[in-house]
């Protein structure tokens, strides 16, 4: 599997971890999270989880409303819960 925009495959022989890395950045901000092949069932069902996750997070983020070019932090936290950070 190739890498996508925003989304980054990750699969080496000799690192404890594969699968794929979702990683975007808007008004200085950036946003990451990683989708283990381990935890989702294979490398498919992870990238798709990757998809749908950045799909809703590219939603949160182009309709955000911004103060001095930077998200607010309303945003910032609606984005974190997203990716499961608090």
């Amino acid at each position: 599997m190739k890498s996508k925009k925003n989304l980054t495959r990750f699969t080496y022989e000799s690192a404890a971890f594969e699968g794929w890395r979702l990683c975007i950045s808007r008004a200085g901000s950036t946003f990451t999270k990683y989708f283990p092949d381990k935890k989702y069932g294979g490398p498919k069902k992870a990238l798709d989880a990757a998809e749908i996750i950045l799909e809703e997070l590219k939603i949160i983020l182009n309709g955000a409303k911004r103060v001095n070019g930077k998200l607010t932090p309303a945003t910032q936290k609606k984005a974190d819960g997203l990716l499961g950070k608090s």
